[in-house]
């Protein structure tokens, strides 16, 4: 009979296991859309961004249209999907380690310190990247933010002044898109 309960204990923790690690696994977004569709009116396009696990990198692919003609414009995620007051209202960088500006590869950065994106003759960038940093669940999630699209390249944190350390002198913010959950 002691046997008997010890086995339907272990059964019943077993089973609590096991639909805590499926119910964790659907809380798990795998895949998500940015629609450019605030800020300039020429300025559009959307990205997609999928991520295996929460521990592997989040990669980003797709095109924007309508950007300033061979030049690098720099390319964050701001903490905010707010975007009432347009892309203004997105707040800073998502930063919640407080870290100064820096390159996508610089260990020390904003978790959205993303770069910048190159825009060819015909005023469209083409994405296809990956980044380690961000990520689709957990602390460092990046659903419900903005990503944002600046006037000029980021310096990288390089500028040698406060403004490169903390927005990477990249100007105004001339689009921006909600990171949502796709299907």
């Amino acid at each position: 009979m002691k046997m008997m309960r010890s086995f339907f204990v272990t059964v019943f923790f077993l089973a609590c296991y096991m639909s805590l690690v499926l119910s964790f696994e659907r809380a798990l977004v795998k895949k998500a859309i940015v629609v450019f569709n605030v800020g300039s009116n020429l300025i559009h396009g959307s990205l997609e961004l999928t991520q295996r696990s929460p521990k592997s990198f989040v990669s980003i692919s797709g095109v924007i249209y309508g950007l300033n003609p061979n030049m690098k414009q720099g390319f964050h995620v701001h903490e905010s999907g707010d975007v009432r007051d347009g892309c203004n209202s997105t707040l800073s960088h998502f930063n919640p380690h407080q870290q100064n500006h820096g390159s996508p590869s610089s260990y020390h950065r904003h978790v959205g310190d993303l770069g910048n994106i190159q825009v060819d003759c015909n005023g469209t960038a083409v994405v296809n990247i990956w980044y380690t940093m961000i990520s689709l669940s957990g602390e460092h999630s990046i659903i419900g933010r903005a990503f944002v699209i600046h006037e000029k390249e980021d310096d990288l944190g390089k500028g040698g002044n406060e403004g490169s350390l903390k927005t990477g002198n990249a100007g105004s913010r001339v689009a921006c898109g909600i990171v949502g959950i796709s299907s």
